[in-house]
């Protein structure tokens, strides 16, 4: 499997929220696979899809909202392949920048020595709604790798401002993973979630995914692998 897209009707293997962190310890830890060369497997998917998507446009625009965590690492990953696909591409950090650690960090870096000038987005103290329109104004699809599949809490004050301001725009727009905002192991959405147009989600199924709500913020799902598949007699 390289990608392809979702069927309910076919029998994949499918990981809790749990299981996506062993699965993750398993693969770097057990077998020896950099981290940084699952993310990089996982961005490369995502600006796959983009460029299929957007292969229409003469000079496709993308707007990435990334958070401090490896889904806005993968973020970083699908701005460097688009841009060497000469795309033009916007990258809005959502929160504080010193928070991004190891590979996501390091993709970072990256875009920061290609030039790639990075937006920042303070949710304490900016206009959360004014700013998001700026961001995307003549985006042909924006990229949502705020939260990933470990997000376990409710969606509260500024961030679900920021979501529903994302929500609001009209534009397709692509979830890496998962909808930020939508649990990994229920499909419902933690008091909002990105609603999306498609997903890239990474490595298996997500438990989720089978509930009849999550399709409602998923939209089109396409599973890519990462350069590692979790075998079935490990995960079922």
């Amino acid at each position: 499997m390289i990608m392809e897209k979702y069927s309910p009707n076919k029998n994949y293997v499918v990981l809790s929220r749990d299981q996506v962190r062993a699965f993750d310890a398993w693969a770097i830890n057990e077998l020896g696979i950099p981290g940084v060369v699952l993310m990089e497997n996982a961005g490369r998917s995502c600006a796959e899809l983009i460029k299929e998507k957007l292969k229409s446009k003469a000079k496709p625009k993308v707007c990435i909202f990334c958070g401090t965590g490896n889904n806005g690492g993968d973020g970083y990953v699908i701005a460097r392949q688009l841009l060497n696909n000469n795309f033009m591409v916007k990258v809005v950090i959502i929160g504080d920048r010193k928070k991004i650690k190891g590979d996501a960090a390091i993709n970072l870096q990256i875009l920061q020595k290609l030039s790639q000038s990075i937006e920042s987005l303070d949710l304490e103290t900016s206009r959360i709604a004014s700013r998001i329109k700026s961001f995307t104004a003549g985006a042909d699809m924006l990229v949502d790798g705020i939260f990933g599949t470990g997000l376990e809490g409710p969606v509260r004050g500024d961030y679900k401002i920021l979501i529903d301001s994302i929500n609001s725009q009209i534009c397709p727009i692509l979830a890496i993973d998962i909808p930020s905002g939508l649990d990994c192991d229920t499909g419902q959405p933690l008091g909002t979630a990105i609603r999306a147009d498609y997903t890239v989600t990474f490595a298996a199924a997500k438990a989720g995914f089978k509930s009849a709500t999550a399709l409602q913020y998923t939209g089109q799902v396409f599973v890519a692998s990462i350069g590692i598949d979790p075998p079935r007699s490990r995960w079922s």
